[in-house]
């Protein structure tokens, strides 16, 4: 993973020695803020009859960076789905099944594309190859921000 990162909601995604966990408050003590609105808004709209987000995680992916195929499976009910936003430069996402040596498909994801990860498919392994990097104009600098929403409990 060669991504900077941060949070909103109940939960942020923290790690250390460790290793990588929801937690409830930022590295400094204090809460994480509030999901904005907005974000709530798509989340209710592509997400169904589901419990409200606890985590938003917000990615930013810049020259070169990229994630390594992975799995969500750090949430307490996979019953409830992965809302993905992308905001900013072209991403190549790959996705594939539920092991990890399964064939695997990419899709270019532009500025504005929302993925939806549930059902059957809420487990696949998914990830970044790498971004177009200066392909948007949203981004004063470019690069690309990725908002994740998620149930963790």
């Amino acid at each position: 993973m060669s991504v900077r990162l941060t949070a909103a909601g109940d939960f942020g995604w923290f790690s250390d020695q460790r290793g990588y966990r929801y937690e409830k408050h930022h590295p400094s003590g204090v809460n994480w803020p509030a999901i904005p609105d907005s974000i709530m808004a798509i989340w209710r709209a592509v997400a169904g009859e589901v419990p409200d987000p606890e985590c938003c995680l917000i990615n930013f992916y810049g020259e070169g960076a990229r994630m390594g195929l992975h799995q969500d499976r750090d949430e307490a009910n996979f019953d409830w789905p992965v809302v993905s936003i992308s905001l900013g430069d072209d991403a190549l996402f790959r996705v594939g099944g539920t092991e990890r040596g399964d064939k695997t498909e990419s899709i270019w994801l532009q500025s504005g594309d929302v993925a939806v990860m549930g059902g059957p498919a809420r487990l696949n392994y998914h990830g970044i190859d790498r971004i177009k990097f200066g392909s948007s104009s949203l981004l004063k600098e470019g690069g690309r921000l990725n908002i994740t929403l998620r149930v963790v409990r």
